[in-house]
């Protein structure tokens, strides 16, 4: 494929065909093992330049891979054979307006420093995601990713108000704004958020703001069967909505206190670290409810504290759970959710699941609002091994599914579980989406292999 017209097209240095780069752009964090070689890399300034991209491509039939920063779970970012990879990295600009509680962001900032950004004039962007200070805002659009206080200020899509987005064609349209209320045409800002760059691509969001997040109380209870640590998740949830409800597993603790050597419960089966932001006195309020519950659930030891800088440590190391569980070898990452009732019988069906295919999985969860990331280790050398590792993979998702569940609470479906969304979706949702997919983009150019 001749590249010179959109080499010609671009600006300087925007078009990679470097073998090594082109290498490093293959695969996201999901390290999806049949990643293809893209034709090349476009690393995009400016809407203008993913409008000339998405021309080009349209033009040719060439596959366009749009990438944010690479962090994504599900392969949703995954390089196919002749494509261009489309990335955003380099769209960094924002503007804040504290009048409006609102910033104006291309997709290539990452989540940290919006909220640093907009910290600087007194206001909070929550959506928090484990990776937030290496994933990118367009990436949590694409996505609509979650995080650790998602329980109680819901995920990205809650706090997109607009975007700009340009289409497999070239054209670029604008859908929302700065307003809070807006009810004219179809809600088609929301089709966006979470398509995982299969209906278009994201070149600017406006997302709503709120002030400061108060200071919270922290407490973090140790338990010695993960079904004390559900029973207590549910009472908390019944009785309250905290900012955080965190659970880890034995097998995450470890390798967490392996990394950090804070003094985490090695013998505990699982942990909770639950956090309110009420105001006042509120806080400490709800923490002793909090604390209250995980006593009577039989927590074997429960910390509280009001210390910022303590209750912050105990939120960094479940942070951490993945990256510290990873060491144990390469993950087959899951993202199940459930209705909170069913929490206890996804947690005991996985390590069900584990047992009988003889593999680690780890478990750690947004535990508040059911949605858990079974982490299962493996060695892809060992090709029994692997079997089981996919097998059980494969089991995890039908479990969710049959608990009333998902596959997917906020990493996207990408290529790695496209294989079960017919079975959570039914076949006629399946057709609705394929209806949406081929009207905006006829030529299946846009992410092909993502989700459909």
């Amino acid at each position: 494929m001749d590249l010179h017209d959109l080499i010609a097209a671009l600006p300087d240095g925007t078009v990679l065909t470097d073998a090594d780069l082109l290498a490093s752009y293959r695969q996201d964090w999901a390290r999806d093992p049949d990643a293809g070689t893209a034709l090349a890399v476009v690393r995009a300034t400016s809407t203008d330049d993913v409008s000339a991209t998405l021309r080009w491509a349209t033009a040719h039939r060439v596959p366009v891979i749009p990438r944010g920063a690479g962090s994504g779970l599900s392969g949703g970012a995954t390089a196919v054979d002749g494509a261009i990879v489309l990335t955003t990295e380099r769209m960094r600009d924002i503007t804040v307006d504290p009048v409006t509680r609102t910033a104006v962001v291309q997709p290539g900032l990452l989540n940290a420093e919006v909220k640093r950004a907009v910290a600087e004039h007194g206001l909070w962007y929550p959506p928090d995601p484990s990776s937030f200070e290496i994933c990118s805002i367009g990436g949590n659009a694409a996505t609509n990713a979650g995080g650790l206080c998602c329980v109680k200020y819901g995920v990205t899509t809650d706090y997109v108000l607009g975007m700009q987005v340009a289409l497999a064609d070239g054209t670029v349209v604008r859908l929302g704004g700065p307003r809070l209320k807006d009810s004219a045409g179809l809600s088609l800002t929301k089709l966006f958020v979470g398509s995982e760059g299969t209906l278009g691509v994201i070149t600017e969001l406006t997302l709503r703001l709120l002030p400061a997040q108060p200071p919270q109380s922290t407490v973090v209870a140790s338990f010695p069967t993960l079904t004390a640590a559900t029973e207590a998740i549910l009472t908390i949830t019944g009785e309250l909505r905290p900012s955080m409800l965190e659970f880890m597993d034995s097998v995450s603790i470890n390798a967490v206190e392996d990394e950090l050597r804070m003094g985490l419960d090695r013998q505990a089966a699982a942990l909770l670290v639950a956090r309110s932001d009420a105001p006042g006195e509120f806080a400490r309020r709800e923490a002793e409810i909090m604390a209250a519950a995980c006593e009577k659930a039989g927590a074997t030891e429960v910390f509280h504290t009001e210390d910022p800088a303590e209750g912050e440590a105990f939120a960094a190391a479940r942070r951490l759970a993945i990256p510290a569980v990873e060491k144990l070898g390469p993950l087959l990452l899951e993202d199940v959710g459930v209705p909170l009732p069913r929490l206890g019988d996804l947690v005991s069906g996985v390590a069900e699941i584990a047992e009988r295919n003889a593999v680690t999985v780890s478990v750690i969860a947004h535990a508040g609002d059911g949605n858990t990331h079974p982490l299962i280790v493996h060695d892809p050398s060992d090709a029994d091994l692997t079997e089981r590792a996919h097998r059980a993979f494969g089991e995890i998702m039908d479990l969710a599914i049959a608990l009333g569940g998902t596959i997917t609470g906020e990493h996207g479906v990408g290529r790695l579980k496209k294989a079960w969304l017919p079975d959570q979706l039914g076949p006629d949702v399946m057709a609705l989406t394929r209806r949406i997919k081929d009207a905006l983009d006829p030529d299946g150019i846009l992410n092909p292999g993502a989700i459909l």
